[in-house]
């Protein structure tokens, strides 16, 4: 494979990812265009052991991923969707133009007009990706709403509804929901209707553990951040890949459904950073150093920069995690006699300052992103 980048500016751009900084560089729409998946690399490796799904919203991006036969579903949250109803692409204006169009339809009022008109945004995108993947695709409940599980409830169950009603069954979708404990409690409500639920800004071990005993089909656990918090709170800036913070927990986790029996939870991390170097050093092989230390859990998401240095990567990836040795390596007893409570739950968050910071902080971040999103959709309603 020929690649157009150099490897330091591949990892460069990975440890910043964002959707509109990606898709506007052209050097990295070519390596993407060549991208292939043989199976020496260890992209094709670490395929035989995890599934993988592919962390954009670029839509030509994920139509070059999903032609390697590797990338089995997608992700997205509200910054990709933010980005494509603002990029000016024809493509995605003209999603906003549907959605626009179906809100006013639809809905009784500018304020109920444009709330529908932002789910049925995500949904318009949504419908796309599922013609690109053949498993799951990702779609996020208004951020705004991760503090109150009956609003929760009642806009994924119109999201499930417009998908639904477009021909795609529910059984493609996984609704995305903050690991707060509303969050978790309204994936406790939809899983027993049908609808599976991917927590998301998991960054603590409580959040993990409730999120199974509520039934969520799926949690998303976010080394890279956890990386980041340590590295700025009295820990180091660089870690041997298996003992970067991140990695241990997110291993914790995994060792403990498989010793739980907290099958029927998938634990697919994602945000990623190097664990031996920063990302200003621009070492570009260490940039994979979280995902090829988390090799054999059950899913991760990728984004693009990272899936194009394991494409190009031919070192041997061995399994480092495997069910039934997870199972005998778990140290930690089952926590809360068969479900947590709320209190309980909300204690253990606030013992864990990580935890605690970095999701407020995401939470913040994809408001941000929203009401951008938000002002311009109010805009063209008007």
């Amino acid at each position: 494979m020929q690649l157009a980048l150099s490897l330091s500016a591949v990892v460069a751009l990975s440890t910043a990812y964002t959707p509109s900084n990606f898709g506007r560089h052209s050097a990295v729409r070519m390596v993407v265009a060549e991208v292939s998946a043989p199976p020496t690399s260890q992209l094709a490796q670490l395929a035989s052991m995890t599934t993988l799904s592919i962390d954009t919203g670029d839509l030509d991006i994920l139509e070059a991923f999903s032609k390697t036969g590797v990338i089995t579903d997608a992700t997205t949250n509200p910054l990709f969707v933010s980005q494509a109803g603002l990029s000016g692409d024809a493509r995605y204006v003209a999603f906003v133009d549907a959605a626009i169009a179906y809100a006013k339809a639809n809905a009784e009022g500018p304020e109920a007009q444009l709330e529908l008109a932002m789910d049925r945004l995500a949904v318009e995108l949504g419908l796309e990706i599922v013609k690109l993947v053949p498993g799951y695709v990702s779609t996020e409940v208004d951020i705004r709403e991760s503090f109150n599980t009956e609003e929760s409830i009642r806009r994924a169950r119109r999201i499930i509804d417009m998908y639904e009603t477009a021909g795609v069954d529910r059984s493609r979708v996984l609704i995305k929901l903050a690991g707060t404990w509303e969050g978790i409690q309204a994936a406790r409500v939809l899983e027993k209707e049908g609808i599976t639920c991917n927590i998301t800004l998991i960054f603590g071990f409580i959040q993990a553990v409730a999120a199974a005993q509520a039934g969520a089909r799926l949690i998303s656990p976010f080394p890279g951040r956890i990386k980041d918090w340590h590295g700025a709170n009295g820990g180091t800036p660089t870690y041997e890949p298996r003992e970067d913070p991140g990695v241990v927990c997110v291993a914790r986790m995994y060792e403990y459904y498989k010793k739980h029996g907290h099958e029927g939870t998938i634990c697919m991390p994602a945000s990623w950073r190097p664990s031996r170097s920063t990302p200003a050093d621009g070492i570009a092989e260490h940039g994979i150093d979280e995902i090829v230390a988390l090799a054999g859990v059950d899913r991760m998401t990728i984004p693009p920069p990272l899936l194009t240095l394991l494409a190009q990567t031919e070192a041997e990836l061995p399994r480092l995690h495997e069910p039934s040795a997870a199972a005998a390596a778990c140290a930690d007893e089952a926590v809360g006699g068969g479900d947590v409570s709320e209190s309980a739950f909300r204690m253990a968050l606030n013992a864990d300052v990580c935890a605690t910071t970095k999701m407020a902080e995401g939470i913040n971040a994809f408001v941000g992103e929203t009401l951008k999103l938000e002002a311009a959709l109010r805009a063209k309603l008007q």
